[in-house]
């Protein structure tokens, strides 16, 4: 089965997501992610979607899952990258991804994570 590599990096998860996203990918990635959260106590979560050109309803629900799932376990998420056609599909899907904090790129979304977790 193909799975989404989730590295740690100190008290973060970094995921990549390099391939098009399939429905059956994005809740395998749900369930792995919310297992390392849990097993790792990682209190923050970011998410790279900067090689995806195209997100459909399904998966920008996913990662608004995934950001509420995480934030129940204790742990931020910033999603970065996000490609402005994909920025626009969204919108005109009429999701807003209540709850999912967004940065340009990798070393800004670090960044607010270390802010988010110092001003608790």
């Amino acid at each position: 089965m193909e799975r989404i590599p989730i590295l740690r990096m100190g008290e973060f998860l970094l995921v990549t997501i390099q391939v098009d996203m399939h429905d059956q990918l994005a809740m395998t990635l749900q369930d792995d992610l919310s297992e390392r959260i849990s097993g790792t106590g990682a209190r923050g979560v970011l998410i790279d979607i900067s090689a995806l050109d195209i997100v459909d309803s399904f998966i920008g629900r996913m990662i608004a899952t995934i950001s509420g799932l995480s934030k129940i376990m204790d742990a931020e998420t910033v999603v970065v990258g996000m490609q402005p056609a994909v920025a626009i599909t969204l919108v005109e899907l009429g999701l807003t991804l209540p709850g999912v904090i967004t940065a340009l790129d990798v070393e800004r979304g670090m960044r607010l994570l270390r802010d988010r977790l110092q001003s608790r």
